[in-house]
């Protein structure tokens, strides 16, 4: 997500720490800080926008000279873009300093905690309330490697941590739970970094700390424990790679890197907001509009292309799960429409970026009309996020790639939570039950289905050379065969359409030879049977069939070519696994016939013109 870097050693702290963030800016992010420790003192500073803008800002002060520093550059979740949310965040009597990725879940409790307790804060962060949290366990009398340990069998969440004590500038201390972060290990000198393209350039040694673990890092030593402070094995790892490589980490291309990060994404957009105990979900974005939300009788969806079909996901979940009535509005059209908007009324804007041209002027034309408005977007403080009354944030973190991936998996887990949260009976309610139950189990499904990706390689290979291609589901796995036809034809540019499946008779099924194949989307569900009934028009009409089913589906083979199979989840989940297999399907199909997959042709990441 954001970037880390910290550095102890012989040589000048700052300017290794304001390249190690250059290195980084490619993950995205709206704001910098660093801090430099010496015998003198603490010297920092923290500024919204580019690394240079923190550069120039820094410049040539004599006072930023030290040999120990952290920095770190931040893509907001908590609080806006500013100077006072940037990291390092630091205690009252600015002894611990820190930087810090992850999201703390339990930051509320933690802050009104220690606001009785006395303790001032600075910034809307949870990461702050970590290190007042140190800082309270200081008090107590605790050395601070105890306080660091105590804080971090406190905190609920996710974290990648860089610490310092200003009493104390020989010791760097890290910590990690599933956010990742590595030492770079070098002669007379130790770098941290959340990941190594940050440092590549100054060392190729690196350790990866695994979760649960502290370490102590000084420019000659590296002492790495658990938190019961008993020592842990040491792996030192290198690498052979180049800095392009460093970003990409083990991946050729961002594409395939985001893909792989899918389990991952879903994890982080529905962490901290599923309250299993209580059978509920807490969205704090929209509790400020709680009173309105209850009086919505009538929801309307904007957006485009990726986006688009989430919303077409998001209609189904919110009649079925709400019982809502939803009506989904590609944003270019809808701000040409003309019509009485009754009482109740609410528009959802959904938008990876949050500047997308269209849905923008779509919003801005329901704001005039006096509509509640709404947000899922992954980038705090874009234009959508603030021109919206509430909303909700992806957390997904920068997205590369021109073709959206993760962006999808979390706006789709984001509706899921969405339509929980509206429906009047979800403290009660069974699918509500089931729904949460499922959903965490999600990610690790999506883990299984990409251990497929070498069979997934082999059958684009097989199908590469097709002109065209035919992408057919139903109910929820409709917008699932849009988007998948919508992928293919982004990064392999092989003509693809997605369709309904009963809508085969009505047309497509015209299509139908030896050399149009088609992607049928058909997990065992509800409407499985009748899936099985349009493959055997295409069968009997020698149209080759690969098809996407559920382990343990005995039919699928007497009707498919060839079967991608994936794990059995309730049918409102479904799109979260079956769309996988379509992003690695056209990732390998567009790499093979020798694309730029990252940078598909004619194409922008953040639509920003009408």
């Amino acid at each position: 997500m954001c970037g880390i870097v910290g550095y102890i050693g012989e040589k000048e702290a700052l300017p290794i720490l304001i390249n190690g963030l250059k290195a980084l800016e490619y993950r995205g992010y709206d704001s910098a800080g660093v801090a430099v420790f010496s015998k003198n003192g603490i010297r920092e500073k923290k500024t919204v926008g580019q690394v240079e803008v923190l550069e120039k800002a820094v410049g040539d002060d004599v006072d930023f000279k030290g040999n120990l520093g952290i920095a770190h550059t931040r893509w907001a979740t908590h609080g806006a873009p500013s100077e006072a949310n940037a990291h390092p965040h630091s205690d009252c009597s600015r002894r611990v300093f820190l930087v810090h990725n992850g999201i703390i879940e339990n930051y509320k409790e933690l802050k009104n905690y220690l606001s009785e307790r006395g303790h001032i804060f600075k910034s809307e962060t949870d990461t702050e309330s970590v290190a007042h949290l140190i800082e309270d366990f200081l008090e107590e009398g605790k050395d601070f490697k105890t306080a660091l340990i105590d804080t971090l069998k406190m905190i609920r969440g996710a974290y990648a941590l860089a610490i310092a004590d200003a009493k104390n500038p020989e010791i760097l201390y890290a910590a990690k739970l599933s956010s990742p972060l590595v030492i770079g290990v070098g002669k007379d000198e130790n770098f941290l970094a959340s990941d190594p393209s940050a440092v590549i350039g100054n060392t190729r040694d690196f350790i990866y700390l695994k979760d649960g673990e502290l370490a102590e890092i000084t420019r000659d030593k590296i002492n790495i424990s658990n938190l019961e402070k008993q020592p842990t094995p040491i792996e030192i790892v290198r690498l052979e790679w180049n800095l392009e490589q460093a970003q990409k980490g083990d991946f050729p291309h961002f594409m395939l890197k985001e893909i792989f990060e899918g389990p991952e994404i879903v994890r982080f957009a529905f962490r901290g907001r599923i309250i299993s105990k209580e059978n509920r979900v807490m969205l704090g974005g929209l509790e400020q509009v709680s009173d309105k939300i209850k009086k919505i009788k009538r929801l309307i969806i904007l957006a485009c292309g990726t986006s688009y079909y989430a919303g077409l996901v998001g209609e189904y979940l919110f009649e079925e799960i709400a019982k809502l009535p939803t009506e989904v509005h590609f944003a270019s059209e809808f701000r040409y429409r003309e019509e009485p908007f009754d009482e109740g009324t609410a528009v959802l804007a959904i938008s990876q970026s949050g500047e997308t041209a269209d849905t923008l002027a779509a919003l801005r034309k329901a704001k005039e009309k006096g509509l509640l408005t709404l947000g899922i977007v992954n980038t705090v403080g874009s234009t959508i996020a603030r021109e919206t009354n509430a909303g909700v944030y992806n957390h997904a973190g920068p997205e590369i790639g021109v073709a959206s991936t993760k962006a999808f998996l979390s706006q789709i887990t984001i509706l899921v939570l969405m339509a929980i949260y509206l429906s009047k009976s979800n403290d009660k309610d069974s699918l509500t039950e089931s729904l949460l139950k499922e959903l965490e189990k999600i990610p690790e499904k999506i883990e299984k289905i990409l251990l497929q990706a070498p069979a997934i390689e082999k059958l684009a290979l097989k199908y590469k050379d097709c002109g065209n291609f035919l992408f057919i589901g139903r109910r929820y796995n409709y917008p699932t065969a849009l988007e998948g036809a919508l992928k293919l034809k982004e990064v392999s540019y092989i003509h693809a359409e997605g369709y309904g499946a009963g809508e085969m008779k009505h047309g497509p099924l015209a299509m139908i030879s030896p050399d149009f194949p088609t992607m049928a989307i058909v997990p065992q569900n509800g409407v499985s049977e009748k899936i099985y009934s349009n493959l055997e028009e295409i069968k009997a009409r020698k149209g080759p069939i690969l098809a996407i089913a559920t382990e343990g589906d005995k039919k699928i083979s007497s009707l498919a070519n060839d079967v991608i199979y994936i794990p059995k989840t309730i049918e409102p989940l479904e799109p979260l696994l079956t769309v996988v297999p379509l992003q690695l399907f056209a990732y390998y199909a567009g790499v093979n016939r020798g694309f730029n997959v990252d940078k598909p042709r004619n194409l922008a990441k953040s639509v920003t013109v009408e």
